[in-house]
């Protein structure tokens, strides 16, 4: 579902349920170890970017959101203007840089599944060597035709195994309340 007008309306008609007002606990988690704070990070999908927020407050300097809808990307160049963090609006699949951490954010649930492969590989050439795709995954199905598109563990480790190491693909500790025991942790290094 990479159309931009689909998403725009989305955020305009506040039809934005995926929105925990916070920055994701597992994040935050992964974010408060990470030392070294010229590591270059995006957040893809990046939507209302609480994490881009959280990455500004802690310090890190080079700090990209990528999103699609072109209101989303207005209201964060708003938000964001003098902090540093990088705004760009446009599709994931065309977008190019290196980047040391990668931090998903409902925006794997939020592609069709058949477009599941190609973030795969896509993703792998955005990360430079060393770097991590770290984040949340869905491991549930949904009763509702997508977005959000759901998924498990095992999908996961058979598509992502042949392009990274999975480090970390666990059951979420930390998830917010409304999506305990629904998510899983990924923390994975390109081969």
């Amino acid at each position: 579902m990479m159309d931009s007008q689909y998403w725009n309306d989305r955020y305009l008609n506040n039809e934005t349920g995926w929105d925990m007002g916070q920055v994701s606990p597992p994040l935050k988690a992964y974010i408060d170890q990470l030392g070294n704070k010229q590591l270059r990070v995006l957040i893809p999908g990046g939507g209302n970017s609480y994490e881009a927020d959280y990455l500004h407050q802690q310090g890190f300097t080079d700090v990209t959101v990528l999103d699609i809808a072109p209101v989303v990307a207005e209201r964060l160049r708003q938000r964001f203007a003098g902090s540093g963090v990088k705004v760009v609006e446009g599709d994931f699949f065309a977008h190019t840089g290196q980047y040391d951490v990668v931090l998903e954010q409902t925006f794997f649930c939020a592609l069709d599944p058949a477009l599941r492969r190609q973030y795969v590989a896509h993703m792998h050439a955005l990360i430079a060597p060393g770097g991590r795709l770290a984040g949340v995954l869905f491991n549930r199905q949904f009763p509702q035709e997508g977005p959000p598109f759901g998924g498990d563990v095992e999908e996961y480790r058979e598509i992502f195994s042949p392009y990274f190491d999975l480090h970390t693909l666990a059951t979420c500790y930390n998830s917010h309340p409304a999506r305990q025991g629904k998510e899983v942790f990924i923390n994975f290094i390109p081969k």
